[in-house]
């Protein structure tokens, strides 16, 4: 079986030679060679919104470490700029947006064109196919709808999320319609994606752990699996990567997803119960495992195919790559979950 069929084979449930494995934030700060790129670049707004540069750093990963996926190298907050809130990046502040809190703030936001308004997000998915070169698929991405309302709401990366949850809990009309802007942004952005060459996409849930689970059915549920269902005709598998929601992984395997990304909170045989068997998980070692060494990684390694079982499973971390990860020990694993993920 070649590299290029396994991932994409094991999303759909298929037979594969070896459990397939790619690593969320494999192109990182992780990497010196990313380093310089991002150097060249001078921030990480112009990295994202520079093709060429994009897909540089998207490749980095791909013969270093030898994974079965791509990912494009991007931001979830990308389209969100579009949307008419202005973003930023500040050196180790992480982002930062002009909030939208009020009923008049969310009239003001619109849902982008994306063919016009975000061509080298598209651009760079095509140039990235063809460096591929059919080697391994490519996976484009969006943040799902609550996490990205979550950042509008903040104006930032949450902490106690305190006026995401004032909005939910004391205007839950107005939730709902900055919801549905997003999730039609979403849905736009995807589809482009997709019809650009991206063969998978992931949903990037990023805060949905902190909802209750009926929260989640209110405010998450619906507005992911309103995604699924529209770009489900595309033909493109799509993962549901829900950070922090052990308590809802019954409830995300319902919405109609060819994958759900686990965190390392949960075991997977746990998780596979939970979820009834019909859905491929991906996951789901702790990132900083990687800082261990590398006996102790194939051990943990060992552990997390053990509870995955033999079918639907991709191996990836909990989380993205810490940047102090040592690049070797990246690569290391790559090696371990091939060698004893053999069928």
């Amino acid at each position: 079986m070649s590299r290029a069929d396994r991932f994409l084979r094991a999303l759909r449930g298929e037979p594969v030679d070896t459990t397939p494995i790619w690593i969320m934030r494999q192109a990182g700060r992780y990497l010196p060679e990313y380093r310089a790129t991002r150097e060249r670049a001078g921030d990480f707004l112009t990295l994202c919104k520079t093709p060429e540069l994009a897909c540089e750093v998207t490749m980095q990963p791909i013969e270093r470490l030898g994974v079965d996926a791509a990912i494009l190298f991007s931001d979830i907050l990308i389209p969100i700029e579009k949307m008419g809130v202005p973003l930023t990046f500040a050196e180790g502040e992480g982002p930062r947006l002009e909030p939208v809190r009020s009923d008049a703030g969310i009239a003001l936001l619109r849902v982008p064109d994306v063919e016009a308004e975000l061509p080298y997000v598209l651009e760079g998915i095509r140039l990235v196919r063809r460096a591929l070169d059919g080697k391994v698929p490519l996976i484009g991405f969006a943040g799902a709808p609550f996490t990205l309302l979550t950042y509008v709401v903040e104006g930032q990366t949450g902490k106690a999320f305190t006026e995401t949850k004032k909005l939910l809990f004391g205007a839950p009309a107005s939730a709902h319609r900055l919801l549905r802007k997003i999730t039609d942004t979403t849905i736009a952005y995807l589809s482009a994606q997709i019809r650009a060459g991206a063969q998978v996409v992931q949903l990037f849930d990023s805060w949905v752990g902190q909802l209750a689970p009926e929260d989640f059915r209110e405010f998450a549920a619906p507005y992911v699996k309103e995604c699924i269902d529209r770009l489900k005709p595309l033909g493109a598998p799509i993962i549901y990567f829900a950070n922090d929601g052990a308590s809802l992984l019954k409830d995300a395997a319902t919405l109609g997803a060819d994958a759900l990304g686990v965190d390392w909170r949960v075991p997977l045989d746990e998780a596979r119960a939970r979820t009834g068997g019909q859905v491929t998980l991906q996951g789901n070692l702790d990132p900083c495992v990687l800082f261990a060494p590398i006996p102790v990684i194939e051990r943990r390694a060992a552990d997390v195919l053990a509870r995955a079982g033999r079918d639907r499973h991709v191996f990836n971390l909990g989380h993205g790559i810490q940047p102090p990860t040592p690049p070797e020990h990246a690569e290391a694993l790559v090696e371990i979950v091939h060698r004893l993920g053999k069928r």
